[in-house]
């Protein structure tokens, strides 16, 4: 499904990441456990797509500070220098750190909002699995999401993913900052959505305890 190639991400002279190679299958829900700044976020950005958005706002600024070496091969198809956009349509998705959500707009707002580019069943649809996966979302559903807690951020987050139903699920240290019991409620969800929904995930966290018993394979990273 996913083939990685010696990889390799620089911030002008600093190495992101340092010749990451691995390899994802169709079903599996692949671990990537680091420290902080090992690079982690960063290859979450090259496998999204988002470090090609970032190198060309840096060239419109007549600068190159970003470059990018290596491989990045989806379903035999090399998408190195897709963009975002192109890679969300063909199925790969991330949900990034930090509860990336519209804080003024309500949860269910928040759901649709995630859904711009699908059709309004496909959005109906994705809203129903969302509040499938979390029922605690749907108490909340006319809360507005900047009055959420953390981890209903979090649930959030994933739900938005979701809604655009992804092959290739990108989970960006979903659990940081949680109590055990909603990282617990999180680990959880992301195992029923792989074995119902069949959606593969590549799950990063800093921790390898809470992830270590439902990932199929780990990688670590360090320094890059």
């Amino acid at each position: 499904m996913l083939d990685v190639k010696n990889l390799m991400v620089f911030f002008e002279n600093a190495i992101a990441l340092n010749d990451f190679s691995f390899q994802v299958n169709d079903g599996e829900i692949v671990g990537v456990v680091g420290p902080n700044s090992a690079g982690k976020t960063t290859l979450m950005n090259a496998l999204s797509g988002l470090i090609i958005d970032m190198q060309v706002k840096e060239r419109r600024k007549g600068g190159e500070r970003i470059t990018i070496y290596g491989n990045i091969v989806y379903r035999g198809r090399d998408i190195t220098k897709t963009k975002p956009s192109e890679r969300v349509k063909r199925g790969i998705v991330l949900s990034r750190e930090r509860h990336p959500i519209f804080p003024e707009s309500s949860v269910l707002e928040n759901l649709k909002i995630a859904g711009y580019l699908r059709r309004k069943h496909e959005i109906r649809e994705g809203i129903d699995f969302a509040f499938q996966l979390f029922p605690a979302l749907v108490a909340l559903k006319k809360k507005k999401a900047g009055f959420l807690s953390g981890g209903e951020q979090q649930m959030l987050a994933i739900g938005m993913a979701l809604i655009v139903k992804p092959e290739l699920l990108l989970l960006d240290e979903p659990l940081l900052g949680l109590s055990p019991m909603m990282q617990n409620t999180l680990i959880d969800a992301i195992v029923s959505l792989n074995k119902q929904a069949g959606i593969t995930v590549v799950l990063c966290e800093q921790f390898a305890r809470p992830v270590f018993p439902v990932i199929d394979r780990g990688y670590i990273v360090e320094n890059g």
